[in-house]
């Protein structure tokens, strides 16, 4: 049985209606990472890794929402929403984001599961606001935009979740097109699609098993310090507004009035929105060995100048320099744990896993994952 099937059935079993089902999935990033809440560039695309989500209305103001990976059904009314604990939060917050703009919602229940695993940066939780936006929209006919849902989903992360996301998970989940990259402004959200087009190549995900809570202190103190390197740089260049418009020799201008780590963090997020360009402009050439590089750069800024990796992280990516089949490999997500994405020869694949997995358990003694993903549509209706 299919997930959307599962869905439909475990609906109908407790709440005696045939839901709606929604797809929304979850995102890898090419390149760009923690260029978002910077202004800056970003390169993702959604995956054909999911949640799915069914809906009914139940004529009332209460709403009823069950997760099938927890087992657990947790309830609200639309009349009383503030955060509570635990994962009815993103749920909560989407609706709320929805009501203060002006819409009205009645009462529904959700039943949600999917297999985008958790705590492996592929935005599970964005996937899941997305496709609680999408579904609402649909089930009251509220006629929303995309670009307006994928807003009020990073409205429930800030408000409720507690997370200062930027707009990047959302936007890749929501607006995400089949074998394309999406290239988006984060400050305008101006985007254009690139194919991704891998040949021979494919991607594959290693799971370092090592769970990691972006809510915790240094995603927020990242942002901060790159925050506090744009205040210094702005009294030389007083119309700067993001680390987007400030290049190296500006930022060296200001390097007397700032940290030795601000000025790391800063010089990381200018650089990584340079390779990301240099990526757009190899991947239109179909140069994927350029693509390789960029990749390896940017895990490097990350590891040494960001300072978001962790041992695992490292190991994964170091352990693939050597193997002539992979062209490049990166960490991706918000880091301290989570995956690397690695580029690899298709015909190369099991022996690559196999190696990596055993180099990876004897290092570490704990086992790594790995998933192949491919690039998906955006969030969307399905159709049993």
């Amino acid at each position: 049985m299919t997930i959307p099937e599962l869905i439909s059935k475990t609906f109908e079993e407790k709440y005696q209606k045939s839901p709606l089902i929604v797809r929304s999935p979850g995102r890898i990033n090419l390149i760009g990472e923690h260029t978002d809440y910077n202004g800056g560039f970003v390169l993702p695309a959604a995956i054909d890794k999911s949640i799915y989500l069914g809906f009914a209305k139940n004529s009332s103001r209460n709403c009823r929402v069950f997760s099938l990976d927890f087992q657990e059904e947790m309830t609200f009314s639309l009349d009383d929403l503030k955060p509570a604990k635990g994962w009815i939060n993103f749920v909560m917050g989407v609706a709320n984001a929805i009501q203060n703009n002006g819409n009205r919602l009645e009462g529904f229940d959700c039943v949600f599961g999917g297999d985008i695993p958790i705590g492996a940066g592929l935005s599970s939780s964005a996937a899941l606001e997305n496709g609680v936006g999408f579904g609402l929209n649909q089930l009251f006919d509220l006629q929303l935009e995309r670009l307006e849902l994928l807003k009020f989903s990073q409205q429930a992360e800030h408000e409720f979740v507690g997370v200062k996301c930027g707009i990047m998970d959302m936007f890749a989940s929501m607006m995400g097109k089949k074998d394309q990259v999406i290239r988006l402004d984060c400050r305008s959200l101006e985007h254009s699609y690139f194919p991704l087009e891998l040949g021979d190549y494919q991607l594959i995900l290693c799971n370092t098993k090592v769970a990691h809570s972006l809510a915790e202190s240094a995603y927020n103190q990242r942002r901060e310090e790159c925050q506090e390197g744009v205040s210094q740089v702005k009294k030389h260049f007083p119309e700067v507004k993001s680390l987007r418009d400030i290049s190296l020799s500006m930022l060296d201008k200001a390097k007397g009035e700032m940290s030795a780590v601000v000025y790391k963090r800063c010089a990381y997020v200018i650089q990584e929105n340079e390779r990301l360009i240099k990526t757009c402009e190899a991947l239109a050439k179909q140069d994927l060995e350029a693509v390789g590089q960029f990749l390896y750069g940017s895990h490097d800024g990350l590891s040494l100048d960001y300072e978001v990796s962790c041992p695992e992280l490292d190991f994964l990516v170091d352990y693939t320099r050597q193997l002539p089949y992979v062209l490049g490999a990166r960490m991706m997500g918000g880091g301290f744990g989570g995956c690397t994405l690695n580029l690899i020869k298709k015909t190369d694949k099991n022996e690559f896993i196999a190696a990596i997995r055993t180099a990876y358990a004897h290092k570490f003694s704990r086992q790594m994952e790995s998933y192949e993903v491919n690039v998906a549509d955006g969030t969307g209706v399905i159709n049993l």
